[in-house]
């Protein structure tokens, strides 16, 4: 994804920022901009450019460029990949410690809680990382935390979350040392982070009006653009990288790449709340970026095909979903 790469780069750090809620008003029934506002020129230029991106990267990935790129990060990332278990138990262990000593929080910032047992329980959580039997009763803490969410805020709020559920199968299947009908507990969480970050990316057409008070606090992120285009382009930069973790091998990794650093340098303008919040999903995309499985190819013939079908299923699972719940207005 080199070219694309170039592209999401113009974004950092405020593209990065997947989750406005934590900075800004935000109201989850309001009415999104209907898809015929969504529509124009301005929508399609960033995801035209995006989409030829994505299916030149497939194709380079068979030639030579594309077998330098995966020798140096197998190259980088050798070392590191025997130890991709302990980093997601380590990074588990620390997030639930960080949210445990900031209290009030269910499992994102915007998520608050009083309920005074919640930081023992996130606690319970963390030092459940120490055994690997232990770790089957923190994936079922995670699961009850992300299910007191959905009964405190609803499932679409929740559904900008369900990498906290991969990160439960994560931990539950490895410490059962079993599979998820064949799929690893890595692809399970790869999935989980790939869904969410797509689900993210239609926030930022739905509801632009979010993130206007952050432009406007902090102007140099929208790098020179006006701000309906660089929320237009940074949610298709977002969806494109998303789309790429679920792709293939060398795809998926340099969507990793560039969506981790891009969460890393979002921590500079927004602090400590933004470190805390995106610290499992930095970990979660490291795993995927040293992970060499699994190694089968896909035909970038597909690619294309694949990547708008995506597109229009998140954008009518995101809009019929709203209005079944809100009664909105979709068109």
């Amino acid at each position: 994804m080199a070219a694309l790469a170039g592209l999401a780069t113009a974004f950092a750090p405020g593209y990065a920022l997947a989750h406005v809620k934590w900075f800004a008003p935000y109201d989850v029934p309001g009415q999104p901009k209907p898809l015929s506002q969504l529509f124009d020129v301005v929508f399609f230029e960033p995801l035209a450019l995006a989409a030829l991106v994505f299916l030149i990267t497939c194709y380079a990935e068979r030639g030579p460029v594309g077998a330098a790129l995966s020798r140096t990060l197998e190259a980088l990332s050798r070392r590191m990949r025997p130890r991709i278990d302990d980093l997601y138990r380590g990074g588990t262990a620390a997030f639930f410690v960080a949210l445990a000593a900031m209290g009030g929080i269910i499992l994102t910032p915007e998520l608050k809680t009083a309920a005074p047992l919640i930081p023992w329980f996130q606690a319970a959580i963390a030092l459940g990382m120490f055994w690997r039997p232990t770790m089957v009763f923190s994936a079922l803490g995670i699961a009850a935390l992300y299910a007191y969410g959905v009964a405190s805020y609803g499932i679409f709020h929740l559904l900008d979350y369900p990498i906290f559920l991969g990160l439960a199968c994560y931990l539950g299947l490895s410490g059962l040392k079993t599979d998820f009908f064949g799929r690893r507990p890595l692809d399970v969480c790869r999935w989980a982070a790939a869904v969410t970050l797509i689900w993210a990316s239609v926030e930022k057409w739905a509801y632009p009006q979010w993130t206007y008070p952050l432009l406007q606090s902090h102007p140099a992120l929208a790098m020179g653009f006006y701000e309906r285009y660089y929320l237009d382009a940074a949610g298709v930069v977002e969806f494109s990288l998303a789309f790429g973790l679920l792709w293939s091998p060398l795809v998926r990794r340099l969507s990793a790449l560039v969506l981790t650093a891009m969460f890393v340098s979002a921590v500079v303008p927004f602090g400590m709340i933004d470190a805390v919040g995106h610290l499992m999903i930095v970990v979660i995309l490291i795993g995927i970026l040293v992970d060499d499985e699994p190694r089968t190819s896909r035909p970038p013939a597909t690619a294309l095909a694949y990547y708008f079908a995506a597109l229009a299923m998140i954008l009518i699972a995101y809009y019929g979903l709203h209005a079944a719940l809100f009664g909105t207005v979709i068109w």
